[in-house]
């Protein structure tokens, strides 16, 4: 089983762990395990997890953070998991978990995964690692890359774009991606929008976006030119796009 697959694999196995009358500490450590994993998957770690799992480490960096005692209680709730798992397949599967954890803990990864766990619980657009100016920019990054990631989000020119890194093959390329567009989409109809500022121009609204320098949320709605668009913040990345709301009926 591949990198990638063992992270799916495991995060259904922790759906599937999950019971309609679950405990609320019980609930809350699935769900820090299902973060974790997915972080791992959404920021294209894949190939570096599967180094780590071929390696014999146990170094880790005190943090000292709240997410590091979460962290802890789901490492000894899933080793006592594993402990009394009969199933081969589960009990492989659950390892993958406990090494995931040990992954992120070890390389130093617990701000950018609270990072990442808050930017769920804003529902702010797709997870990104990285942006560009320029095409040209991006694809200079990912050839002189030493480890890019995989199946990871990009923003180039202010459109979403996969990483995709088949290092057997040493193939890299940057395909389309869709994502703004199906996140934009659910957004509409999941909430009304409502801008809160309005702007004749886009040279306007960006310097708007990028004035404040702290944003207190990660997307509002705003009118340029009398189009609704989302304008959204990725502080790992310090980043600030907007993305026309017309990119939905595209």
């Amino acid at each position: 089983m591949i990198a990638k697959e063992e992270l799916w694999e495991a995060q259904r196995l922790i759906e599937q762990s999950w019971r309609q009358e679950q405990a609320p500490e019980e609930a809350r450590i699935l769900g820090f395990a299902r973060d974790a994993l997915a972080f791992l998957s959404t920021t294209g770690q894949r190939h570096r997890f599967r180094d780590h799992r071929q390696q014999d480490s146990s170094a880790r960096p005190p943090n000292g953070s709240a997410t590091e005692g979460v962290l802890q209680q789901a490492e000894r709730f899933f080793m006592k998991l594993l402990e009394t798992s009969q199933a081969p397949e589960e009990r492989e599967l659950l390892q993958v978990v406990i090494d995931a954890l040990q992954f992120i803990a070890m390389t130093g990864q617990l701000t950018s995964l609270e990072d990442y766990t808050q930017h769920l619980e804003e529902g702010a657009p797709p997870y990104v690692v990285a942006s560009f100016g320029a095409l040209q920019e991006a694809e200079a990054w990912l050839m002189n890359h030493p480890s890019p990631p995989d199946f990871a989000h990009v923003i180039i020119e202010g459109e979403y774009r996969s990483v995709f890194h088949d290092r057997e093959r040493n193939i890299r390329k940057l395909p389309d991606d869709n994502a703004s567009q199906y996140y934009l989409a659910e957004l509409r109809q999941a909430v009304p929008p409502v801008p809160v500022a309005s702007f004749d121009t886009r040279e306007a609204a960006e310097a708007w976006l990028w004035t404040p320098p702290e944003m207190s949320k990660r997307m509002w709605w705003i009118l340029v030119g009398g189009e609704l668009h989302l304008a959204a913040y990725y502080p790992n990345i310090n980043h600030r796009a907007l993305f026309p709301l017309a990119l939905v009926d595209g």
